[in-house]
């Protein structure tokens, strides 16, 4: 019986040992694998913490969370302003000129991609007009898409 106690208590103490090495060991130079794992672990916990946070952001006692959506519609106006005014020209323009030097020196993906970007830039608001609803998107100074 003794005997038996003491093997199970030098099995014990060989593990924790042994766990003692690896945790010394990974927490000094990991491998790709224990870091791909912290780096899991770190998100899910930030992923649990960031949520946990917003299913206790109820308004009142009845438990309905309301947005404000006149921020929201600013938000959204500011930015369409920018891309369909000057800023979204600068990248039409921009896009199309690296396109043509990207095809002049055999990138044809990236020419792609860039001519894709210009030519987004370039219908942006007819897409937006077409498949959302920008009506009620109105910023609070009057000014409409």
């Amino acid at each position: 019986m003794v005997t038996k106690i003491r093997s199970i208590v030098s099995n014990v103490r060989e593990t924790s040992i042994n766990l003692a090495r690896r945790a010394a060991v990974a927490s000094v130079a990991p491998t790709e694998k224990q870091a791909q794992l912290i780096l899991f672990t770190a998100g899910i916990i930030a992923l649990g913490v960031g949520l946990s946070h917003e299913s206790f952001a109820t308004t009142g006692f009845s438990g309905a969370t309301s947005y404000e959506d006149q921020r929201i519609a600013n938000a959204v106006s500011t930015i369409m302003q920018y891309l369909e005014g000057a800023f979204g020209a600068l990248i039409m323009a921009g896009s199309g000129l690296i396109a043509i030097c990207s095809a002049a020196f055999g990138q044809y993906k990236a020419a792609l991609s860039c001519m894709i970007v210009a030519v987004g830039a370039f219908i942006l608001r007819s897409v937006m007009y077409t498949f959302f609803n920008v009506q009620t998107i109105q910023a609070d100074s009057g000014i409409s898409n």
